[in-house]
């Protein structure tokens, strides 16, 4: 019973702190779509065996609860919300749970680990694709019209929110899998992600989003995942698929800048974030940070279920993913440019 009474209150506590919105002035939400370096806990819900609702995942989150976030702690969403101060977590949206109505109005997030820009990316491995997370955005927006009350006061929430985009680590992080299947060139594909990532941003347009701040792919090729498996006794990155996702980096950003003046995106304003750089300094200069391994994950390979006590001293807390530390580390240009880029 005296168990039952503490977890109760360790759930109150998060959500608690999940609301409590700081003194921000410019933004009025914050909305994430895309992969597992943003979600935080959709995939709880999903028949897919990508989840991070179990331990070790959560050792450094509150409580050392396991929420679905796909690291040890925060993800880059959590912390890009807080830097930004609308609020300190963010919860995952899902229309079987209930969102207290703070929330609902300072934002959630739609992202499913494992997505792509690709449908091909989301349905092979059973997550929500794009396609998925901009139905649920219109679901949200049912709601949010219930909470508020007023068509107007919805139209202003979302107009001034800040829809962070994470799309292409999965794509282009399974060795190009879906352009292969394809039987396409990478130059192609990645020509093609960039077209399919404005689809997305324009379905958004077209329900109200006018901030975005869309992500680059980060360096994949130097994920602990691909160094096991490219790198050998060395742990080199695959420096091949390092050159596509900068490829697919450049496309993006040159889109970016062009969006508003040749496509129908009339008052939206666009700030690509560099994951690719950021990251990379951090892997070639991790003790200049305070990390002490770059190359190895701090947990999760190849034995699931063997924590990590020290993850603030990896770069990368799984084979895939961030630590806590790393995204805080990166975030702080980060955020300075999102809040300059888009007031």
């Amino acid at each position: 019973m005296f168990r039952g009474k503490i977890f109760v209150l360790s759930l109150f506590s998060i959500y608690v702190l999940s609301s409590a919105a700081g003194q921000n002035t410019s933004f009025s939400a914050l909305f994430a779509f895309g992969d597992s370096v943003l979600d935080t806990g959709n995939n709880n819900f999903l028949l897919t065996l990508l989840k991070g609702n179990y331990w070790p995942y959560g050792l450094s989150f509150d409580y050392k609860f396991p929420t679905g976030r796909f690291g040890n702690g925060r993800v880059f969403t959590d912390i890009v919300a807080q830097g930004l101060q609308i609020k300190r977590l963010v919860p995952a949206y899902s229309k079987i749970r209930r969102i207290d109505s703070e929330d609902l109005k300072t934002g959630v997030c739609f992202a499913s680990g494992g997505s792509g820009i690709d449908d091909l990316t989301s349905r092979t491995l059973r997550v929500l694709s794009a396609g998925d997370q901009v139905k649920d955005f219109k679901d949200y927006l049912k709601k949010l019209k219930r909470v508020v009350k007023r068509k107007k006061k919805v139209k202003e929430i979302v107009s001034n929110a800040v829809f962070l985009i994470s799309e292409g680590n999965n794509d282009l992080g399974y060795f190009v899998a879906p352009a292969l299947i394809r039987l396409q060139s990478t130059n192609t594909y990645t020509s093609k992600m960039v077209v399919w990532t404005r689809k997305f941003l324009k379905d958004l347009y077209d329900l109200g989003a006018r901030k975005f701040a869309v992500m680059g792919v980060m360096p994949v090729g130097c994920l602990p995942l691909h160094r096991a498996v490219f790198g050998g006794v060395f742990g080199w990155c695959n420096f091949l698929l390092n050159k596509v996702t900068e490829d697919f980096n450049s496309k993006l950003q040159k889109g970016l800048t062009s969006y508003a003046v040749e496509y129908d995106f009339k008052d939206a304003k666009f700030v690509y974030v560099d994951m690719y750089g950021t990251l990379m300094d951090l892997v070639k200069n991790p003790k200049a940070y305070g990390f002490l391994e770059a190359r190895k994950a701090c947990c999760c390979m190849p034995n699931a279920i063997i924590p990590c006590f020290n993850p603030d001293k990896y770069v990368f807390y799984d084979f895939a993913h961030p630590s806590q530390k790393a995204y805080e580390v990166i975030s702080k240009p980060i955020v300075y440019q999102i809040a300059k880029g888009l007031a």
